[in-house]
């Protein structure tokens, strides 16, 4: 009978602290937002002492603030995913937005994250919220670009792009699936309005 290795300390370590990280996400919902958590329900949904909680975070404001940095970035991998998909076979647009919502499906207490403390009441989550926003965009911008257009058009368009992506977001996490699929294909029309602006004004400018 084979024996299950031993975990060294900082294996042990890194477990306890991912536990915590994913016991603060399952707690979140459309009523409960990372601002109403305690950390004594995070503990104790991780399955540790409150007191051993800060031997991995020094408070529940730099818990949120490593929740929705891992959040970013998840996401903006997924997207990257999407647009690679794209190159293979596809919109990038309808890729894109498919993608994004079947994440929002899977993914709502992410995105609750993401929504709620984009307007909470800390201004650390707030200021980081903004931040991924920020890494969103630019990111969009450079592939704007790499498909043609100057900084100046690929970055307005980006920024409306991002914009329509997380309302959309946050429209989805209350709705039906028939809801949802609506709120996909009206994301689609308003994204490729969006594009064929850009285009036009690209053009005339020239």
């Amino acid at each position: 009978m084979s024996k299950k290795p031993i975990k060294s300390r900082s294996q042990q370590k890194e477990a306890t602290r991912r536990a915590i990280i994913d016991a603060a996400i399952s707690e979140l919902s459309d009523d409960t937002s990372f601002a109403t958590l305690s950390l004594r329900e995070v503990a104790r949904k991780a399955g540790i002492a409150p007191n051993s909680f800060y031997r991995h975070f020094k408070d529940m404001e730099e818990l949120g603030l490593t929740l929705v940095d891992e959040s970013g970035l998840a996401l903006r991998q997924l997207m990257r995913k999407a647009r690679q998909r794209f190159k293979k076979n596809g919109s990038v647009i309808i890729t894109s937005v498919k993608t994004f919502m079947e994440y929002t499906e899977t993914n709502a207490n992410i995105l609750r994250l993401l929504f709620h403390e984009r307007s909470g009441t800390t201004r650390a989550l707030r200021t980081a919220v903004s931040r991924e926003i920020q890494y969103f965009i630019v990111e969009l911008t450079d592939y704007i670009q790499s498909i043609g257009y100057d900084n100046d058009v690929a970055y307005i368009q980006a920024e409306a792009m991002v914009a329509i992506i997380f309302s959309t977001g946050a429209e989805s996490l209350a709705a039906k699936p028939a809801q949802r699929k609506q709120l996909e294909l009206r994301a689609i029309k308003q994204l490729r309005l969006i594009a064929t602006g850009a285009r036009v004004t690209y053009l005339d400018k020239d």
